[in-house]
């Protein structure tokens, strides 16, 4: 005889680890906000740009927005950041720095 599966459990534990990782990835977002020097911005001009690059159809634009993050992560590039070690904080503070597109 089969051993009966408890599905209200296995809801539970995936519901769980759904929750675990969306946490996980806004964490993650706030600390590459803060790695690229962004938490500088004002919270509204963030949001813009946020929402002008989500928006952005002009896949030419895209490349190149593409081509710099993964830039800084190779530690190519750091833009605003230059000479910190993607320590979150630990950069000064500049005003309009990663707003260019």
């Amino acid at each position: 005889m089969r051993k009966s599966r408890d599905f209200d459990l296995e809801l539970q534990a995936l519901a769980e680890k759904a929750r675990q990782l969306k946490e996980r990835r806004v964490r993650q977002l706030g600390e590459l906000v803060a790695a690229t020097g962004a938490d500088a911005l004002d919270a509204d001009l963030l949001a813009g740009a946020l929402l002008d690059a989500a928006g952005t159809k002009d896949a030419g634009i895209k490349e190149g927005w593409r081509k710099r993050g993964a830039a800084f992560f190779l530690g190519k590039a750091r833009g605003p950041v230059q000479g910190t070690e993607r320590q979150p904080g630990s950069a000064p503070a500049r005003e309009g720095g990663a707003a260019s597109a």
